[in-house]
């Protein structure tokens, strides 16, 4: 490990999600992995021995010879730890590294609503890291928890924060189509799922995180010391229907958008495809390039074409037209497992270290 790196461990290494963050560290310019931890059952073997390799990319050298070590303090040395671990799991024991002193880049839903807990999309809302300070000082550890968002929030709230900026969101109507990798491994039964379609994703809690994560995430960083820095959460009303669809990767999202300001399809385009990220968060590693694109196809984006649009970090937008109802209708494309899961923690870490945080 080049002295210049930083050392990182992966919980839950040999799930769906898991995997990524593997291939995703693979010759990172900052991290260097140092640990992949996974169950009791997998601990004390070769991960390529314990692991059922799904990606459709090799598995790195690097981790092929690494021995699974249990997920626990006594176990993983690291001073970042991605966290690809189920929300029953990840919401006690995130809590034992970040008391331990680490920083806990997690993917799960376990603390995404704790008040001096970053929700983060970097290339939207980067001064939220901040809140690690306040959580800090509430907790009393020098570790800390941030959180990327639900991978169907991800590039629909992307695609808000550059319309709310311009011409401000009001109401939200969205459907999602979300892709089978959303479910990790062995993920839905192949009888449920093929010719099919399966609303009511995860059997509840989806529509409702859709719903209330991108107001936090899209709301107004108050920093102050009485009483207290905290996200004033976005007014902005959303009615929200998740179904999971026969597609191995890319979730799409159908959304239509009241404004507060009246904008035609093409005014909108143009805001899109603009949309920059904050300075601080625009020339990491994993930082989209460009963060929305623009698709002028009737028929696009599509997950198989479209999914891996700026190494699968960028927010890819199509279809903007008027909605006699609302104001703007859309479709939007998201990678669920890249931008909108272990990437996305990736970025999140890499802008910790940016902004002195580690």
């Amino acid at each position: 490990m080049s002295s210049s790196q930083i050392p990182v461990a992966v919980l839950g290494a040999t799930g769906s999600v898991g995997q990524r963050f593997v291939s995703l560290l693979d010759q990172h310019p900052w991290f260097k992995v140092v640990a992949l931890a996974a169950s009791d059952r997998s601990a004390g073997q070769k991960y390529s021995l314990a692991t059922r390799w799904i990606l459709d990319t090799p598995m790195p050298d690097y981790a092929k010879d690494m021995v699974i070590v249990p997920a626990d303090i006594e176990s993983v040395k690291a001073k970042i730890v991605f966290s690809a671990l189920h929300t029953e799991i990840a919401n006690e024991l995130e809590l034992q590294f970040a008391i331990a002193g680490m920083a806990v880049c997690s993917n799960a839903s376990s603390h995404r609503r704790g008040e001096d807990v970053p929700l983060l999309l970097p290339e939207i809302n980067a001064d939220h890291i901040h809140l690690v300070k306040t959580q800090r000082r509430n907790k009393g550890w020098s570790g800390c928890i941030l959180t990327n968002p639900n991978c169907t929030s991800t590039g629909l709230t992307i695609a808000l924060k550059a319309l709310d900026d311009a011409f401000g969101v009001k109401g939200v109507f969205a459907v999602s189509l979300q892709a089978l990798s959303g479910a990790g491994y062995p993920g839905v039964p192949s009888l449920d799922i093929m010719d099919n379609i399966i609303p009511n994703v995860a059997n509840g809690g989806e529509e409702e995180k859709v719903e209330w994560e991108p107001r936090k995430m899209l709301g107004r960083f108050i920093e102050r010391e009485a009483p207290g820095t905290r996200i004033e959460l976005a007014d902005i009303r959303f009615s929200v229907h998740t179904n999971r669809v026969p597609v191995i990767d890319g979730h799409t999202v159908c959304a239509s958008v009241e404004l507060a300001r009246p904008a035609d399809p093409e005014a909108a385009e143009a805001i899109l495809r603009a949309y920059a990220a904050p300075e601080s968060a625009r020339e990491l590693p994993s930082s989209p390039r460009p963060v929305i694109e623009v698709r002028d196809e009737p028929d696009r984006p599509q997950p198989r074409l479209d999914r891996f649009t700026g190494k699968g970090m960028t927010t890819v937008v199509g279809r903007v037209r008027r909605d006699p109802i609302l104001d703007l209708k859309f479709v939007v494309l998201s990678h669920n497992t890249i931008r909108g899961a272990a990437g996305g923690s990736i970025y999140n870490a890499e802008l910790l270290v940016r902004e002195n945080l580690l």
